[in-house]
C-alpha cells in the first residue's frame, strides 16, 4: 500500500513538472533571446546566430523591408525568415544553399501588384 502511494505521488510530481516546463520553455516554446538549436524550438520559429562561432537565440521573423532568409533545411539561420504573408525575394544559388548565405529582402506579394 504504501510503496504504491509513492508511485503515485512520484507520478503526480513528474506529470506536473512535465507541464511546467512546457510553460516555461526549456526546451520548446523558447523566448526571443533564448538559447536555441533549431527554429522549432523557438515561439517566434527563428533560431538566429550573428556569426558561424556565436551562439544562436531565438529572434522575431523579419518584417517588411528586411533582410530574410528563405526557409533552411539546417533550421538555423544568419538572417530570420519573414513574417507571415510576406515572401523572401532571393537570387538563390547553390552556393548559398550550402554556405546558408542565400539573403534577400522580405515584401508583401500583394503589394507588387499595384
Amino acid at each position: 500500500m504504501a510503496s504504491s502511494l509513492l508511485l503515485l505521488l512520484l507520478f503526480l510530481t513528474l506529470t506536473s513538472a512535465q507541464l511546467s516546463s512546457h510553460q516555461r520553455g526549456l526546451i520548446f516554446n523558447l523566448d526571443n533571446g533564448e538559447l536555441c538549436l533549431q527554429s522549432a524550438q523557438c515561439k517566434s520559429s527563428c533560431c538566429h546566430r550573428t556569426s558561424g562561432l556565436s551562439l544562436a537565440r531565438c529572434n522575431n521573423k523579419a518584417a517588411e523591408g528586411q533582410e530574410c532568409s528563405p526557409k533552411s533545411i539546417y533550421g538555423v539561420y544568419y538572417k530570420c525568415p519573414c513574417e507571415n504573408g510576406l515572401t523572401c525575394e532571393v537570387d538563390k544559388s547553390i552556393v548559398g544553399s550550402i554556405t546558408n548565405t542565400n539573403f534577400g529582402i522580405c515584401q508583401d506579394p500583394r503589394g507588387s501588384s499595384k
